[in-house]
């Protein structure tokens, strides 16, 4: 069966531009141009991954996020016309996936959804090796799960955040540039959208410190990335 795709933008040109490109890849396509109807599409059907655009009428693509997140976790890449570290902050915390910011590239943008739905897919899931990853402060990763508990106060990450803390936690001592973390986390690489990380990890570090200061067990390495801290370092 060809994986469904809900597209959200209130501009037929781009409605109809990423259309004809996913239906040429192959995708099943539905389409909707606000808010209030996006909702109602994604509740009456299941969908593999939702293209929700920002500035929508009705609705707004931040209040669509939020409802969705509710009850759901299909994959959303939200795109936006705005290149303001606040929308990107905002939509990842909210639970989206990923972000492209318009004008954008097809080519780019399929490669996103192409690397989303890998990573959503029950087969990625399976492949991963049971097992259970630890960290400072109480700090537990149950992989198989998908789940992140500090001391046994069960933290609400989205699925991105997960997979950046499961990632650090792999890689214990080891300094992780941005550019590798993209190509792990995000699933390809796309030097230009750094920033995603950084705004991913700020996130990332506010959950870990609120159930426990200790727990924050990331530490920035200035002009490289991040890596996990060791148990002396401060």
């Amino acid at each position: 069966m060809p994986q469904r795709i809900l597209i959200v933008d209130d501009e037929p040109a781009v409605l109809d531009l990423l259309a004809y490109n996913l239906r040429r890849a192959n995708y099943e396509v539905l389409t909707a141009a606000d808010g209030r109807t996006a909702l109602r599409l994604a509740r009456d059907t299941v969908f593999d991954l939702i293209l929700l655009d920002l500035m929508l009428p009705e609705l707004d693509g931040w209040d669509v996020c939020r409802e969705l997140r509710h009850s759901s976790q299909v994959p959303i890449i939200m795109l936006t016309a705005r290149d303001e570290e606040v929308d990107r902050v905002v939509g990842l915390e909210l639970g989206a996936d990923d972000y492209v910011c318009k004008p954008f590239s097809v080519r780019e943008l399929m490669a996103r959804i192409k690397a989303v739905l890998r990573r959503a897919s029950p087969e990625a899931v399976e492949s991963r090796p049971v097992t259970r990853l630890t960290g400072p402060g109480g700090l537990t990763l149950h992989v198989e799960a998908r789940e992140a508990l500090v001391q046994t106060t069960p933290l609400d990450l989205t699925r991105l955040e997960f997979d950046l803390l499961h990632t650090l936690l792999a890689h214990p001592g080891r300094v992780l540039s941005r550019e590798q973390f993209l190509e792990q986390v995000w699933g390809y690489d796309y030097p230009g959208d750094a920033r995603a990380v950084d705004s991913a990890i700020k996130r990332l570090r506010a959950k870990l410190r609120a159930a426990n200061p200790q727990a924050d067990c990331i530490a920035a390495v200035r002009g490289i990335g991040y890596k996990l801290k060791r148990n002396d370092e401060p």
